[in-house]
């Protein structure tokens, strides 16, 4: 909590959302107190004019207000790429379930109910401004590495994106807005809990294959993918030529080293899993390695200096 600060050392900046004057009153007071920077607006339509302007670390929103509520001022908050990661606590006096879950739905992190403690908002805004510090580092890391990650609810929306898989998702959506955040992924399909997404691929207008691979679950509601790009036919010539390779061997080697399973390589290329093998003995024989791994890895390496 930024209850001391050096002098020139930037400020945490907390936008309070709420129409009683009393409540930005005192909520003002208690945060400017603690160090940190305040905005005030006394409507939602008011703090959508200041988040055009300024990029508030953390925001305080009353949940309840006449005309635009703050649900649906979240809601607009998380359409935008730049206020995807800033956390959003609601205020409210409203404690049924529904009322609770309706304020997750539409992207808060956390509520509390008022009146307000002011205690407990500045323990909550503490713990969800470090937890943010932390995505932020994470993201930034992985924009510098140039992956082509990025994460995805459980109905199949994104929620955050690096640079280069960005760059992938407008060309596979190229009607939708400039921040791919919130788009959903094209054949989606609902999710039961632990099943991992299969995705077809996507072609593009240029003819590459854009494919989508489950890397692992972030949290019970974030999903992280892989997205890559291919032109068909030349990963598959590079092998057969580099290696001796037939065309049909190729190609399953290609898939094993993209990480599919046998089953999957027979759904994709629509033969039997025991095709699949008879290949694979093939290959292993040419290759002169004794497992998919070898086999995969030697795949990598020579695309990868292709």
């Amino acid at each position: 909590m930024p209850d001391r600060v050096l002098a020139g050392e930037r400020r945490d900046i907390v936008l309070v959302v709420d129409d009683a004057p009393g409540t930005l009153g005192l909520l003002n007071d208690t945060l400017e107190s603690a160090g940190y920077m305040v905005l005030v607006a006394q409507s939602a339509a008011a703090a959508m004019t200041v988040i055009d302007r300024i990029t508030p670390d953390i925001v305080l929103m009353d949940a309840v207000m006449p005309g635009m509520d703050g649900f649906e001022a979240c809601r607009r908050m998380k359409r935008n790429a730049a206020l995807i990661s800033v956390p959003v606590i609601f205020m409210t006096g409203l404690t049924e379930s529904e009322d609770v879950v309706r304020g997750f739905d539409a992207g808060g992190v956390d509520y509390v109910i008022k009146p307000v403690a002011p205690d407990e908002v500045l323990a909550r805004i503490g713990a969800h401004l470090a937890n943010a510090r932390l995505t932020r580092s994470a993201h930034a890391a992985l924009d510098v590495a140039g992956r082509y990650l990025l994460a995805v609810d459980r109905e199949g929306a994104v929620l955050w994106a690096t640079p280069q898989a960005t760059a992938l998702l407008r060309a596979v959506c190229p009607e939708d807005e400039d921040s791919p955040v919130m788009m959903r992924l094209p054949g989606w399909a609902p999710l039961a809990e632990q099943e991992v997404p299969r995705l077809a691929p996507v072609v593009l207008a240029d003819a590459r294959q854009v494919e989508f691979h489950h890397v692992g679950q972030i949290s019970a509601e974030e999903l992280l993918l892989r997205v890559t790009a291919t032109a068909p036919g030349r990963d598959e010539s590079v092998l057969r030529d580099r290696l001796g390779l037939t065309a049909r061997e190729a190609e399953v080697l290609l898939w094993i080293g993209r990480g599919k399973s046998n089953r999957d390589i027979a759904e994709i290329l629509m033969m039997s899993p025991r095709t699949v093998n008879k290949h694979l003995e093939g290959i292993f024989a040419k290759l002169g390695v004794e497992n998919r791994a070898a086999a995969a890895a030697l795949a990598v390496r020579v695309l990868g200096n292709g």
